[in-house]
């Protein structure tokens, strides 16, 4: 744990906040992708997976349950609450996001660091998350029009990102044996591809 991984915490769990205020509190999911969302839902399924067998700290386990609980409930509200999912923009997201989950997975079959069912898991998160956002993008670009709480929900995602490749940095330097290159790279392209809406963010 430094300083980068904890902001860079916070600001993921900050996205996750400003999207449940906006479904609870506008009852709608307007201009937000569910495909994102599931595929977010299977990211965090797919890492945490060894809370089943690896006790790290009370606050490693706390986040990985409000992240994978938040996840679930922000899906659920956008399929099955009676108001929210009237508001779902089924038109607008019409990526392809199973085939995101194909090429993630075959990814983490050939690069990984150990042929183990949980490493194979966890990369697996790690190439999908990259690229999860990709649905909300495209809807966003295809809608023209951002409200307040999806552009800041966007941010702090990409924010979190950010601070994450800070972190890996710091390892780097600090850590004699530092081995996430997966991260690495993934996290750079995921990065990457926030690089557009940030400039219009900045710019509006």
């Amino acid at each position: 744990m430094n300083i980068f991984r904890f902001i860079g915490d916070m600001t993921h769990l900050i996205s996750i906040l400003v999207l449940l205020l906006k479904i609870y509190a506008t009852k709608s999911c307007s201009g937000i992708s569910l495909k994102t969302q599931e595929l977010y839902a299977l990211v965090f399924l797919a890492r945490y997976i060894d809370l089943f067998t690896d006790f790290i700290s009370v606050y490693n386990t706390v986040m990985k349950l409000v992240f994978i609980g938040s996840s679930l409930a922000i899906v659920w509200c956008m399929r099955f609450h009676r108001v929210v999912r009237r508001s779902y923009d089924l038109q607008l997201d019409t990526f392809r996001h199973y085939l995101l989950v194909g090429v993630s997975f075959l990814l983490a079959l050939l690069i990984h660091e150990k042929f183990t069912f949980q490493e194979i898991f966890w990369a697996f998160s790690i190439y999908l998350e990259a690229v999860a956002i990709l649905p909300q993008l495209v809807l966003l670009q295809r809608s023209g029009n951002v409200d307040n709480l999806t552009g800041q929900y966007v941010f702090f995602l990409g924010a979190y990102r950010a601070f994450y490749i800070l972190n890996w940095i710091y390892r780097y330097f600090t850590e004699p044996h530092f081995s996430r290159w997966i991260s690495c790279f993934s996290g750079l392209v995921q990065t990457a591809l926030y690089a557009d809406f940030f400039y219009y963010y900045f710019i509006r």
